[in-house]
């Protein structure tokens, strides 16, 4: 008689389902597909205050396919919105808010396990200066959350962003 889980695992697979926390192969390995949902984002500023950008509460969506193309969109959710409803009319604040609360980018990820790293190659971004580079982000994987920083390299200014996502429940 097959292991338990490996029998589950089987039988989802068959089925074409699998279970919803599942974020890890059968060897225990992080597994990128899928749809993840930002539970939280915070910053570390070179003087060690913490921060957070994207508010308390940030809404995102990161999804990876198989062949590790991915999006990620990262928003706080109080951004004020154009006084006029019209974007080509903002204030310089209302610009200022949308640019900072909002964080896009699209491209391929890879996962380069012997540095324990993510690795985004960015084809777009909301932030033209990561457009077709490389962005290596150390990450962790544990209690169903996968944990990247971004470097203090790239933000320029030596914070260290921190993205926390946990793996969206299958419907």
């Amino acid at each position: 008689m097959p292991h338990l889980p490996n029998a589950i695992l089987w039988v989802a697979a068959i089925l074409g389902v699998a279970p919803a926390a599942q974020a890890a192969d059968a060897g225990g390995q992080l597994s990128l597909p899928g749809t993840w949902i930002m539970e939280r984002a915070y910053e570390v500023r070179a003087d060690g205050t913490r921060t957070t950008n994207y508010g308390e509460r940030p809404q995102g969506l990161m999804t990876i396919d198989a062949d590790g193309r991915y999006t990620v969109q990262i928003f706080r959710p109080d951004r004020p919105k154009f006084a006029t409803g019209d974007k080509t009319r903002g204030t310089a604040e209302e610009y200022r808010q949308a640019v900072l609360g909002s964080s896009t980018h699209f491209g391929h990820v890879r996962l380069d396990a012997a540095h324990h790293q993510l690795v985004f190659e960015v084809e777009a971004a909301s932030y033209p200066n990561w457009e077709g580079k490389a962005q290596a982000r150390d990450f962790t994987y544990a209690d169903g959350l996968l944990s990247y920083s971004v470097p203090a390299s790239a933000s320029g200014n030596g914070t260290i962003a921190y993205s926390v996502w946990r793996r969206a429940p299958r419907p």
